[in-house]
């Protein structure tokens, strides 16, 4: 059996300078505030999106998935925050023998926090790299709190 195979074009090279550009935009304004601050990222991905998105599908898209994603590591960020400030507590309220639990689960918190910081920049670039290519890209780990 013959399947057809359509040729796919990429999309305009300014679409996917665009997108490249939100995602490096994004990664370059979240380093400089911070890792945490998710938000802005999300805010990049959200000027764009709202620029963009009548006018161009494919930086849309990107834009679209920047700012759920960016979103995403901010609340993710928030609960390891917590989860660190539970501990202290926990080990404070104890008179720091609550410290025997709370050391490894600190522990694995941080490296928890490591991992989150790794993936969200690794992440940023391949998509950015993605994009370039001409290529939509699903950031893993991440909501979808805007469309599809």
């Amino acid at each position: 059996m013959q399947t057809a195979s359509f040729p796919q074009t990429l999309p305009a090279s300014d679409s996917r300078h665009w997108a490249a550009a939100m995602h490096l935009g994004a990664l370059v304004l979240a380093l400089l505030t911070s890792w945490i601050s998710g938000v802005a990222g999300a805010l990049v991905a959200g000027v764009v999106y709202l620029l963009k998105r009548d006018s161009d599908a494919f930086v849309a898209a990107h834009a679209r998935e920047a700012l759920n994603f960016h979103l995403s590591m901010c609340l993710y960020a928030c609960a390891i925050v917590v989860a660190a400030i539970g501990l202290l507590g926990a080990t404070v309220l104890t008179l720091g023998i609550g410290a025997i639990v709370t050391l490894p689960a600190g522990l694995l918190l941080a490296i928890a926090a490591g991992g989150l910081a790794m993936l969200w920049l690794i992440s940023s670039i391949v998509a950015a790299v993605r994009a370039l290519n001409g290529e939509h890209y699903v950031h893993p780990l991440t909501i979808r709190f805007f469309g599809s």
